[in-house]
């Protein structure tokens, strides 16, 4: 009998779930296989007890959850991966590659497919492992919509409902206060949530990584509402956005793999713009908010395609692959032309130029 694995790696992200239930579903229902969960990533086929079977009871009820009933991490790169070594009580931590370990234990469960839910880094890790001669699938998932080769990831949707939730209340406390109000929002080196919701919820700035903005811009659009007698705005900031000239702004600490975080631009950009002109200005990070919770109608539709689909590209023999969104149509994909390159916002595209024709200065002006 087939047996198949499924694992979710890198940050949450609603609509995980959604994906997890319908691998399952589609893989019991139509072709009468056995299905691995795979605990923490990576992690669970390095450190031992972290797999179970899962069945239709596993997955019932999970389609609305947000996050991921398997668990997920950002240290679990198996040709990376942190250990403890030395005698005891002088133990010391070392990068080592683990991925033989991988291959070991996956060839000990007996899988004859892999299904990754993950972003770059874990669809990276998966071609290297394809390379060792492990038999997967990816399945992309990320809220900053910045996964080359499909039109668009799951997460994405909810991500930015949730900022122009944020925005629809930030509307009314601005006009009341007559206050420039400034929203920053995930995304890492891609604007595009910053951008979407920024469309949706109205905002007079929306400033994004692709282009560096200029505050002088950012002002005169500022000032020219408050002349207008519109005397508040609405500014939406990509954590990744940058000045010109400058580079973007990175917090002190780092996350568990050891990556830099950004943040901190939209207290940069508030400073920026008091030194500039009389203005009150207050900042709201929306952070984490953006990536929990219930995924939306859509991002559980897209889930759900994107998990029966990869189980129909193991059925197929398809390994390789990953599940790809193409004009409404799902595609495979191979791995290796999707990993290693950010889809970024084309400056030439038609949202973009939604945002100007609307007369939103994009940090370069209107």
């Amino acid at each position: 009998m087939t047996r198949i694995g499924i694992l979710t790696g890198g940050g949450d992200c609603p609509g995980l779930n959604a994906v997890i239930r319908a691998a399952v579903k589609t893989a019991i229902t139509c072709h009468g296989w056995e299905v691995i969960g795979i605990e923490d990533g990576f992690e669970g086929l390095i450190l031992p007890g972290k797999t179970r079977a899962l069945g239709l009871a596993d997955v019932r009820g999970i389609l609305p959850r947000g996050g991921t009933i398997l668990g997920t991490t950002n240290r679990a790169d198996p040709f990376h991966y942190e250990v403890e070594v030395g005698a005891e009580g002088e133990t010391r931590a070392e990068v080592r590659d683990v991925s033989d370990r991988v291959m070991d234990r996956a060839a000990e469960l007996g899988l004859d497919a892999l299904v990754v839910i993950g972003g770059d880094g874990s669809l990276r890790i998966t071609v290297e492992l394809i390379a060792k001669g492990l038999g997967a699938v990816g399945v992309p998932k990320t809220i900053d919509n910045d996964i080359a080769g499909t039109n668009v990831s799951f997460g994405f949707d909810t991500a930015v409902n949730m900022a122009m939730e944020a925005l629809d209340r930030l509307h009314t406390t601005a006009s009341s206060h007559h206050r420039a109000m400034i929203l920053e929002v995930m995304g890492r080196d891609a604007g595009w949530i910053a951008l979407h919701a920024g469309i949706a919820g109205g905002a007079d700035v929306i400033l994004i990584p692709e282009i560096p903005y200029d505050i002088v811009a950012v002002a005169a659009k500022v000032r020219e509402r408050h002349q207008r007698g519109t005397r508040f705005s609405i500014l939406v900031v990509a954590e990744g956005a940058r000045p010109s000239g400058g580079v973007a702004l990175y917090r002190a600490e780092r996350d568990l793999s050891g990556a830099r975080r950004l943040g901190g631009i939209g207290e940069a950009v508030a400073a920026q713009l008091k030194a500039l002109m009389d203005v009150e200005v207050r900042v709201t990070v929306l952070g984490h908010v953006q990536r929990g919770g219930s995924p939306s109608a859509y991002d559980r539709l897209l889930a759900s395609r994107f998990g029966a689909y990869a189980v129909q590209l193991i059925a197929e023999g398809k390994l390789g692959h990953m599940v790809a969104l193409r004009d409404d149509r799902l595609v495979a994909l191979p791995l290796s032309e999707a990993v290693g390159h950010q889809k970024l916002v084309p400056l030439d595209g038609d949202v973009l130029a939604t945002a100007r024709g609307l007369g939103v200065c994009v940090g370069d002006g209107v």
